[in-house]
């Protein structure tokens, strides 16, 4: 399997999320602009209305996505801001799922983040 097989729209399931950010989310991925096999793309997040402001523990209603599939693992760094690293997924392929289902852990890494903040199960679902 390689990064293009990856280009698509994802619905996203946390198990267990942070205070302060949602169950669910949606991802784009697509080609990295700089290195055409790694992938970049977004998350969105519809978080809750804090004072009016777009972010939410850190974490930004939508958010950048850079990294690579390695030997099947799907490796991602996330950024609420563009420049520091917000959170961090690693993933594995569901078996039979032909690369259409990916479950792992995402970390929070945001800067209100707690230093022990627990791994956080996801699960991927490709929807086209």
């Amino acid at each position: 399997m390689r990064a293009e097989h990856l280009f698509g729209v994802w619905s996203v399931r946390f198990t267990n999320p942070p205070a302060g950010l949602p169950a669910d989310a949606t991802m784009r991925l697509e080609r990295h602009a700089e290195f055409t096999d790694s992938l970049a793309g977004t998350v969105r997040r519809v978080l809750p209305a804090a004072a009016g402001l777009p972010k939410a523990g850190g974490h930004a209603a939508r958010a950048a996505l850079a990294g690579d599939l390695d030997e099947g693992m799907l490796l991602l760094d996330e950024s609420s801001d563009n420049v520091s690293i917000s959170g961090t997924w690693n993933g594995e392929m569901v078996a039979g799922s032909c690369g259409r289902v990916f479950q792992g852990i995402w970390k929070d890494n945001s800067a209100s983040a707690p230093p022990n903040a627990p791994d956080v199960p996801f699960t991927l679902r490709k929807l086209r």
